[in-house]
């Protein structure tokens, strides 16, 4: 029988399998805890306690925080699922245009995903935005993070402008003042009807870019280095 050099794993069961299986119930259970928070959430309003989020999920905060350190990052976890459902939201607005020639359809119809979305669930939108959970510094600010990806989503269909810089700053404004007025239009309590909203934001925002896209492509900068 010869024997494993140094160095080499043995043959057999290790507690790789154990481990790996662990985890996956650790990220189950994650996930689960996630669940029964924005369940809280949609229940409790967007200022729900950690009393609520525990009683939702029929366990303890001290089983919470187990799994998510504190309630910042309980936060953080519900934050990252409503990114990722943003994302797939304006991914598939945007899929559904294929390569449509008419690009104000194509902002309106960003502008429509993003504000169907929030209406659709407006405590779990303010929860993220207003972060009531949130009692110490986060390392990444999951909002700005949201904002950053869907300005990428817009890039790749739109073309904002034949320099990068010009055309991230002209996204980042269309992302940014849909996301001030949803803001502003969930709190309304005699808010316009989306379908308005949509309008209004998409002529403010052609008004602007249309010209802007009509543009010729910008000369190259001149070579200023030393020869």
């Amino acid at each position: 029988m010869s024997l494993p050099t140094p160095g080499e794993p043995r043959s057999g069961p290790s507690r790789d399998g154990r481990d790996t299986r662990w985890e996956q119930h650790r990220e189950q259970r994650r996930s689960e805890l996630v669940d029964a928070t924005i369940r809280a959430i949609r229940t409790h309003g967007a200022g729900v306690g950690m009393d609520d989020i525990a009683s939702q999920a029929a366990t303890s905060k001290t089983v919470v925080y187990r799994h998510f350190g504190d309630k910042a990052g309980l936060y953080q976890a519900v934050a990252d699922r409503i990114d990722q459902r943003v994302y797939r939201h304006v991914a598939a607005a945007l899929s559904s245009m294929g390569h449509s020639e008419d690009l104000r359809l194509v902002v309106a119809s960003t502008v429509e995903a993003y504000l169907s979305l929030v209406e659709s669930d407006p405590e779990v939108y303010r929860f993220v935005v207003n972060r009531p959970l949130v009692d110490r510094p986060l390392a990444d600010d999951p909002v700005e993070a949201t904002t950053n990806r869907v300005v990428d989503l817009l890039l790749s269909a739109v073309p904002f402008a034949a320099d990068a810089r010009r055309a991230r700053v002209r996204a980042l404004a269309l992302v940014g003042s849909v996301q001030a007025v949803a803001d502003d239009w969930l709190s309304s309590p005699d808010r316009l009807p989306r379908a308005d909203v949509v309008d209004v934001l998409t002529d403010l925002a052609w008004h602007g870019l249309g010209p802007m896209l009509a543009e010729p492509p910008a000369a190259p900068e001149p070579d200023t280095r030393p020869t």
